[in-house]
């Protein structure tokens, strides 16, 4: 696939997510699907919620063409899709009338461990360091773990879209300088453009939210990039590109969970959440986590020149320092 061609894609991909989006918020307005705001909320005005149906509708035909034209494995693709499509109407019903969240587990491990079965044999994640079933467990845990920690982590404006573009752009140049011939870079290429025509809209101050119908199934497809490029031998870069997320939200849970707190219930105790709350704008607080998302995809480019030990070291240095900003950036004024 030629330079062009990426362009042009990615072109189509930013121009219908802003459309979509903006149908989106004409539709959800006339319906009144609105989120209120509560004690977690980190809005004060009432905004509708449902903006990832609008990305969706750009991004998943966009990705059916390339998968058909480009993949070796065009039914995969497809089956991927299926499962996004599934994990979007199940989180649409969530966006509106609330599921159980053990009903809501146990759908995710379907359409997850779905797609695992359809995977061709030599696309294991850890890359024989696992037997082939233990591989397709782990695979499956962590892919699950991570579309609900993105899910968790979508909770002020802005901050979703920056981190889908993020990895999005850095699956694709992280595979384009790996010379991984598959269809990787124009799928981040494209998932990063929907993402942007989507921040057109959710940029701080926020006229429209992705909504559980959005981050759902952008986690879902952002782990199987990042799980993609893993099987393609960039395991280190796989891990440095989300480790922002990773780590805000996984320390975020265990202190939680050391806590005795419920943790599938709604809370405000995330770092970039603290920020907000401490002063820091959603604008600044997403413009701290876009430059260390541009600092972990400069340290992925160079652990793919054969320095992932290094690249992963000086990555987590700089996410502690991201936090630790994000944890106490100023007090407040009395």
């Amino acid at each position: 696939m030629g330079w062009l061609l990426y362009f042009l894609a990615a072109g189509v991909a930013l121009i219908g997510s802003w459309a979509g989006t903006g149908l989106a918020l004409r539709l959800l307005h006339r319906h009144a699907i609105l989120d209120h705001p509560n004690a977690r909320s980190s809005h004060d005005q009432p905004t509708p919620r449902g903006g990832g149906i609008g990305v969706l509708m750009a991004l998943l035909p966009i990705w059916g063409v390339l998968f058909y034209v480009f993949s070796p494995d065009p039914f995969g693709g497809w089956l991927l899709l299926g499962a996004a499509c599934f994990l979007a109407g199940l989180s649409w019903v969530d966006d509106l009338r609330g599921l159980s969240p053990t009903l809501r587990l146990l759908l995710q491990t379907i359409a997850v461990a779905a797609v695992l079965a359809g995977q061709p044999s030599g696309t294991e994640t850890f890359q024989g360091a696992l037997p082939p079933l233990l591989d397709r467990l782990a695979t499956g845990f962590l892919w699950i773990w991570f579309l609900n920690l993105f899910n968790f982590m979508d909770g002020i404006d802005g901050i979703a879209g920056v981190e889908t573009a993020s990895l999005g752009l850095g699956v694709a140049l992280v595979a384009l300088l790996g010379g991984v011939t598959s269809v990787l870079p124009s799928l981040g290429i494209t998932i990063a453009a929907v993402a942007v025509g989507f921040l057109a809209w959710n940029w701080p101050p926020a006229k429209i939210f992705l909504g559980d119908v959005g981050s759902i199934p952008l986690g879902f497809l952002l782990g199987w990039l990042l799980f993609s490029l893993a099987a393609a031998g960039h395991w280190a870069e796989a891990l440095i590109l989300p480790l922002y997320y990773l780590a805000d939200s996984t320390w975020t849970l265990a202190r939680r969970l050391l806590a005795g707190e419920r943790v599938w219930e709604a809370h405000a105790s995330h770092f970039y959440q603290l920020a907000t709350q401490r002063g820091l704008g959603h604008a600044g607080v997403v413009l701290i986590v876009l430059a260390t998302n541009a600092g972990l995809l400069g340290l992925a480019v160079l652990a793919s020149t054969g320095l992932p030990w290094l690249s992963l070291a000086v990555a987590l240095v700089l996410v502690g320092m991201a936090l630790a900003i994000l944890r106490n950036p100023f007090r407040k004024k009395d």
